[in-house]
């Protein structure tokens, strides 16, 4: 690190849990974010003001009025524009060092299994079921700790899914995909602003623990939050053996 970056992360540096090895591991770091809306805007912000060295911002859709009660990193002078080129700009007013790819296009599995591979870890920040399976699949494909939020009305949730551990379940383990789910959109069900910013930030937690050597001891656990009497509450989830997705890997492992 050079003197400017010592200042810079010089909070960072003085944590006996991080110091300058810890931070130099996150200035080599590359963080896959799916998703810039409500969790992926503090998710982006807090990775990029932390010094992550690289992050990648996959996101179709385009900033729009409704989204300014809680999706921090944009503002109202870039309504209509791409969301991940509005993340990339609130970023780099942050921390302009920050190597930030933008790409405006729908996380399918073409894209996954070409951006998967290249990330230390990966946060999904999206909103619906058929793209968080297909995050899931690409992480345990490829061997990459998977962090994951949610937050619908009053209600949040987080974990962490890291398939180098072979006692971690994967999100299929906890939601399998043959599952029948009701889709739950901020659109139709509403949102409490600062939950998402909750969500997202102990995301990025999670993923800068992971990314600077701290592990992460959600591994395994659901962490649930009631933002009506500010409780939380955590569970174990164990591995499924029969998992349609991280069982299959194991048996072919």
């Amino acid at each position: 690190m050079n003197d400017q970056q010592l200042l810079r992360y010089s909070r960072h540096i003085l944590l006996d849990e991080l110091g300058i090895e810890g931070q130099e591991q996150l200035l080599a770091a590359h963080a896959l974010v799916i998703g810039a809306g409500g969790l992926g805007s503090p998710v982006a912000l807090y990775l990029g003001s932390a010094g992550v060295g690289r992050i990648t911002v996959v996101d179709h859709d385009t900033v729009d009025a409704t989204n300014l009660q809680r999706q921090v990193a944009h503002t109202l002078d870039r309504v209509g524009q791409p969301k991940a080129e509005s993340v990339r700009a609130a970023v780099a007013a942050i921390n302009p060092d920050v190597q930030f790819s933008a790409v405006q296009q729908r996380a399918d599995a073409a894209l996954l299994d070409a951006l998967v591979p290249t990330a230390d870890v990966v946060l999904d920040c999206t909103d619906n079921f058929a793209t968080r399976q297909a995050i899931n699949r690409a992480c345990v494909h490829h061997g990459k700790p998977l962090v994951s939020g949610a937050a619908i009305r009053m209600d949040g949730q987080l974990s962490v899914f890291d398939p180098r551990d072979p006692a971690s379940p994967c999100y299929a383990c906890v939601f399998p995909c043959d599952s029948a789910v009701e889709e739950a959109r901020c659109a139709t069900m509403g949102v409490f602003a600062p939950l998402v910013g909750i969500v997202g930030t102990m995301q990025a937690a999670e993923a800068l623990k992971l990314l600077s050597g701290l592990g992460s001891r959600l591994t395994g656990r659901l962490l649930m939050i009631d933002a009506r009497d500010m409780a939380i509450t955590t569970i174990n989830l164990p591995r499924h053996t029969d998992c349609g997705v991280c069982g299959t890997v194991a048996e072919h492992g």
